[in-house]
């Protein structure tokens, strides 16, 4: 990597933001990586090939894009913010102009996108704001069936919920849908000393191993539907259980689900058809057993 990018630093970041007349946006929840180690390290966490098509969510000023430039055959940089997707090709071609050609932005909300440019994307990494980052890592996982793994930086109280196993007292709703496409894992932490501006939380990386088959491989992980497969289920219907389950999560499961299955009675018949004591809780669960649920008839 060393004579490959300039990387960025607290300086230079403030001195673009001045330039560009940027002030970070609590809406857009704009908190910049202004540490070159962080994004060295977060780059390094990645573990991406040199074949690898990266879809980087929220580069901001470019910070952590430039280190993935250097580890990974092209970078699609999906910027919400006009001002800095309009800046960053300039960017990179004056800090790093032997990597220019691998990169292209894609000035979009990535909760909308439903297609990329070019080659699909192999790998997801994402410095997310706190309020969107599950339902935005959902999404692309749901939409983008082409990428295998992922690092993703999130609120450390985020990170924990998302991989959590089952019975965890953080265990819930994000943890289990995301266990549907991936093996999720704790890789790290980040403190809020490297952020600008500070926030008032320190920040978790979550690494995504995408599985070929989901748990309980009864659908295609990728794609925008999510359905098929050998027994037909898809993911609308299981991810309908959890939310079920866990809407009411201190009931039974005979209780919790009795709207989903019509009655109290028909959950019960349900969950012992699926190999499910209906006395359990929703927390309990993997997400084998709430394929199976889905499955019961």
């Amino acid at each position: 990597m060393p004579g490959l990018a300039d990387l960025l630093g607290p300086t230079e970041i403030r001195e673009l933001a001045a330039r560009l007349g940027v002030q970070p946006s609590k809406r857009l929840g704009q908190n910049f990586v202004v540490d070159a180690g962080t994004v060295s390290r977060i780059a390094a966490l990645a573990r991406l090939d040199p074949d690898d098509v990266v879809l980087e969510v929220g580069p901001g000023f470019g910070s952590l894009t430039l280190p993935l430039l250097a580890s990974a055959r092209r970078v699609l940089a999906v910027e919400v913010d006009p001002v800095l997707a309009a800046e960053l090709p300039a960017t990179v071609a004056a800090r790093a102009p032997g990597l220019a050609g691998r990169l292209t932005v894609v000035p979009a909300d990535a909760m909308r996108i439903t297609e990329l440019p070019g080659d699909p994307p192999t790998a997801l990494v994402a410095n997310l704001p706190y309020n969107v980052a599950v339902p935005v890592v959902l999404h692309l996982l749901a939409t983008f069936g082409s990428v295998r793994r992922g690092l993703v930086m999130v609120q450390a109280e985020v990170a924990d919920r998302m991989s959590a196993p089952p019975g965890s007292r953080t265990y819930g709703i994000p943890s289990a849908k995301l266990a549907w496409y991936a093996d999720v894992r704790r890789a790290g932490s980040v403190p809020r000393s490297v952020f600008w501006p500070v926030p008032r939380v320190d920040s978790g990386l979550v690494g995504l191993t995408v599985r070929d088959e989901p748990a309980g491989g009864v659908a295609g992980a990728g794609g925008a539907s999510g359905s098929g497969g050998a027994a037909g289920i898809s993911r609308e219907a299981v991810f309908a259980v959890i939310d079920a389950a866990f809407a009411q999560r201190r009931k039974t499961l005979r209780a919790a689900l009795a709207g989903w299955a019509g009655s109290p009675a028909e959950a019960e018949r349900r969950l012992r058809a699926a190999g499910i004591d209906p006395a359990r809780r929703g927390e309990s669960l993997d997400i084998t057993e709430f394929t199976r649920i889905a499955a019961a008839s």
